[in-house]
């Protein structure tokens, strides 16, 4: 059977994708025939749309028909143009999404003393400042060298630096994201235990951190105090050896997939990412959220144009006006330093088929599936809310998944297309490529081929469903090929902002 050459990526779209040059006659979904030859990329009407109705991709308008569009024309930039109205299309997710047995499923998690659910058992050690992470490497080697191998429990000893805590300052939105980033690693639960290490005459003390928790689960010390490195290294291990006896306690146990957080990643895309990987991750998300889970859509500068959409979705006003907020100051902070957030795809976009800012952002939106936008939340910031929920991020994948994880992500979900590697402990990354090629070139580093559903092997569907089985499996301990490899380690990178004094 040969693989079909174009997608309908939405029962309500009323363009098809093409997957595979479609040519002069082919047969296209619903019936129409194409009338001239469609590149792969490039959009073809599936019946006809009259001028100044909206076109429809991903469920949404992407723009107005300039003219008459009949059954089985090539649409492009000849007859579709950007519509200043940003028309917003069937939003609500399926009810169907999420069937009874989704919402009573359990994952295999850990659950801590206060309550939340973990997928991982590791023990962190966090750097607070730049000064502090060559010895934070050297700790978390010689524990990983010297007590892991005594604890079958655990997972790992994971080091958490950066290149920030001084040379900054004491207040401001820099100071304040860097904080916030390392609190809310330090709190998170797939880390059974931390230890947090300071040089001592930094601008980031410890001392901000507090002591919460109990004695077994967190310490703080300076490398000044302890008397060096050398001696802040045995210190720290005869710390550790006491919080692994109590972490390496813990077991598995049944946890509702509703305590599954999930942060949804794209990088390295291709002209398949928004049309295979990323509505597939979707179907996923709207599983997971009709099951009561929580996914977090970030990347705020590669929503930029499709904004409205999400706001068109958001449950109550408050999380609409915040959404605004968030999209006016990128553009004024990106104005600032002489750039501007790109408001047109590239002639290399559209020559892959990309028409509007709406349709290239959609590639990127449609990660998140389908559900309401039930919150809006500052970088790292703590994640309590359930279901589809956005974080302002960069679009820089590191630094976006850096924020997701503070916020509590458990899990990470990272499409690709060109073949990004990354992983970003202590939360597992699942990694999904949008091209049969690609997967089969990386293998080793990737856990999904996407690309079945352009080769007519699945459906964004069934795919969706066979995404959500491996984010709760990989919630119950199954490990990821990032987590094989051993990624994990040099991925941790906050959001730098304000002035280096």
């Amino acid at each position: 059977m040969s693989a079909p050459s174009s997608i309908l990526l939405s029962p309500e779209d009323n363009v098809a994708v093409a997957t595979f040059s479609i040519e002069a006659g082919q047969l296209l979904p619903g019936g129409a025939r194409a009338k001239a030859r469609i590149e792969p990329g490039h959009k073809v009407a599936i019946r006809a749309i009259g001028s100044g109705e909206p076109v429809i991709k991903y469920a949404q308008a992407i723009g107005r028909a300039t003219g008459d569009i009949g059954a089985g024309d090539h649409v492009h930039s000849h007859n579709l143009a950007f519509d200043k109205d940003r028309l917003a299309i069937g939003a609500a997710v399926p009810p169907e999404a999420a069937s009874a047995a989704d919402k009573a499923q359990t994952f295999l998690g850990y659950r801590r003393a206060d309550g939340r659910a973990a997928t991982r058992n590791y023990i962190g050690i966090i750097a607070s400042v730049n000064c502090s992470t060559t010895v934070c490497r050297a700790i978390a080697d010689e524990a990983n060298r010297r007590i892991l191998p005594r604890y079958e429990g655990i997972d790992g000893f994971v080091p958490i630096v950066h290149d920030q805590g001084c040379g900054m300052s004491s207040t401001g939105d820099g100071m304040k994201n860097l904080h916030r980033t390392l609190a809310g690693y330090a709190r998170h639960a797939n880390f059974g235990g931390v230890l947090m290490v300071g040089l001592g005459c930094e601008v980031n003390q410890l001392t901000l951190y507090g002591q919460s928790g109990s004695g077994a689960e967190k310490r703080h010390f300076n490398i000044q105090e302890a008397g060096g490195s050398r001696r802040s290294v045995e210190r720290a291990l005869g710390v550790l050896d006491e919080i692994a006896q109590e972490v390496a306690t813990a077991r598995r146990v049944p946890i509702p997939v509703s305590e599954i957080i999930v942060g949804l990643q794209c990088g390295g895309s291709d002209g398949l990412s928004g049309v295979t990987a990323n509505p597939a991750l979707g179907a996923a998300v709207d599983i997971l959220a009709g099951a009561g889970g929580t996914a977090i859509l970030s990347e705020t500068s590669e929503i930029y144009g499709a904004e409205h959409l999400l706001r068109s979705r958001a449950v109550n006003e408050g999380v609409a006006v915040k959404l605004d907020s968030l999209i006016s100051w990128w553009e004024n902070y990106v104005a600032l330093h002489g750039a501007s957030l790109d408001n047109n795809p590239s002639p290399g976009n559209k020559r892959g088929g990309l028409t509007t800012i709406l349709e290239k952002s959609l590639g990127a939106v449609a990660k998140g599936g389908r559900s309401p936008l039930t919150a809006v939340y500052n970088y790292a910031e703590r994640v309590t809310e359930h279901g589809l929920v956005f974080m302002d991020t960069p679009g820089y994948d590191p630094v976006s998944a850096t924020g997701q994880v503070a916020g509590g992500a458990n899990v990470i979900a990272f499409t690709t297309g060109r073949g990004s590697c990354f992983g970003c402990r202590p939360a597992p990354s699942i990694k999904l490529t949008s091209n049969t090629p690609l997967y089969r070139a990386m293998e080793e580093d990737m856990d999904i081929d996407c690309g079945v559903i352009a080769s007519g092997e699945a459906t964004i569907a069934g795919l969706g469903r066979e995404i959500f089985d491996l984010i709760v499996d990989t919630a119950s301990g199954r490990k990821t090929k990032s987590e094989l490899f051993g990624y994990g380690d040099n991925e941790f990178v906050p959001w730098h902002l304000g002035a280096t004094l």
